[in-house]
């Protein structure tokens, strides 16, 4: 939506009111969306290199480590 990648030629709306996203359009959102998960960025408690994808797999693992008491707080990702 910020990069104007969809207008609202992409969005079908049915009799009953509901709004959904044309075929065409669901494809260039998922191909987006690929392609942003593909971000290579470094983890600023980590300080490895790693992509976007993965910082929900990596914040799971370091919240298990916490619960477990292997770390002494949960280091957060805030992504700006």
């Amino acid at each position: 939506m910020n990069r104007r990648q969809l207008g609202a030629a992409d969005f079908d709306t049915a009799v009953s009111g509901a709004v959904s996203l044309s075929e065409d359009a669901r494809k260039t959102l998922l191909a987006a969306y690929q392609e942003r998960k593909r971000t290579e960025l470094t983890h600023p408690f980590l300080k490895e290199k790693t992509t976007l994808g993965l910082m929900p797999f990596i914040q799971a693992a370091l919240l298990a480590r916490r619960l477990r008491d292997d770390l002494d707080g949960y280091p957060p990702f805030v992504w700006r």
